[in-house]
């Protein structure tokens, strides 16, 4: 990579902060583009980064902007957008100034209706763009304090995911490579539904034992549906896998975790929004996730148990109990 060369870093929340903040470190000029003027002036003047002002600096090297000005130039482009505004992105950014480029995918989500995972939505609107996918167990909050963080940077072959990794890695912030972009995505999605039902059981008080048994027996179920889908079962024992899913199905600071923890407790997804919560990616994830395992014969009994949970059929009791009253049968 040349010194005139620049990453672009689309999406200026607290994901896309924290990555603008973690690839400058690698060495790399880093335009962040945003949408609010107030923060891209908070990063050009202050160097705080919006979301944590009083824990977490932003690289000299970033500079922010709104819109995209400058992008046809870039040769790397991290799209930190939520998986259900990656389509949108795509194309306000525009198909010919994506042409060539490396798209480092860096949402966890299934696209509703469509089904797809983010890289074949970057394969439809441009299919001469090089698609990657970001994913693994990281909190924005640690990318953002430069703690240290090891995550899966998985593309279309292992040379590609390797020179990628050249580029993004920094002394803290360590991705490894890998060419198994089908299990990285899928994995990273699935694992927001289990993160959902692992809270709603924290949150209904029914013990650490039924929360570790949901969780390993999710693993098992993801696993199942991942090699269903095309993708390597040996990716779901790395980062992207059992350490994305532990960490999102153990920690309150996991979106996904704290909003199942909520439903758990007795509230509901409405109930949950209009309290001012961001809605989780697990809650758009489950269905998608239940359709693909329809569509493939995959028996899905926790991610079925989650989508009824969501839409309000039962509550959290029920469901583990119909869960633990399944047939006895070998692990």
């Amino acid at each position: 990579m040349t010194e005139a060369e620049q990453i672009f870093v689309v999406g200026a929340g607290a994901w896309g902060v924290a990555l603008a903040h973690a690839t400058a470190l690698s060495g790399s000029d880093v335009c962040l583009c945003g949408r609010d003027q107030t923060v891209v002036d908070m990063i050009n003047q202050h160097h705080t980064n919006p979301q944590y002002p009083a824990v977490a600096k932003v690289d000299n090297k970033v500079s922010a902007q709104v819109g995209y000005e400058g992008i046809a130039a870039a040769k790397t482009i991290l799209v930190v957008v939520p998986a259900q505004a990656t389509r949108q992105a795509l194309l306000d950014i525009g198909v010919k100034n994506l042409a060539g480029k490396n798209l480092v995918l860096c949402a966890k989500g299934l696209e509703q209706g469509t089904l797809k995972r983010q890289s074949e939505i970057v394969r439809e609107i441009t299919p001469d763009a090089v698609a990657y996918a970001l994913s693994g167990p990281s909190f924005a909050i640690d990318v953002a304090q430069s703690k240290p963080t090891a995550v899966t940077l998985a593309g279309p072959d292992i040379e590609q995911a390797r020179a990628i990794v050249d580029v993004l890695a920094g002394p803290t912030f360590r991705p490894y490579s890998s060419d198994d972009l089908v299990g990285v995505e899928l994995a990273g999605a699935l694992k927001n539904i289990y993160a959902l039902g692992a809270g709603a059981v924290e949150g209904a008080g029914l013990g650490f034992s039924a929360r570790s048994s949901l969780i390993a027996r999710g693993f098992a179920e993801m696993g199942r549906l991942v090699e269903a889908l095309g993708g390597s079962p040996a990716t779901l024992n790395g980062l992207a896998g059992l350490g994305d899913l532990t960490m999102s199905c153990t920690a309150r600071e996991s979106r996904n975790y704290e909003f199942g923890f909520r439903l758990g407790a007795g509230e509901s997804v409405q109930e949950i929004l209009d309290s001012g919560a961001k809605l989780a990616e697990g809650v758009f994830s489950a269905p998608v996730g239940f359709k693909l395992a329809q569509q493939n014969s995959v028996d899905v009994p926790i991610v079925g148990a989650v989508n009824a949970l969501l839409v309000g059929k039962v509550t959290i009791d029920v469901l583990v109990a119909n869960l633990m009253a399944r047939p006895l049968r070998s692990e």
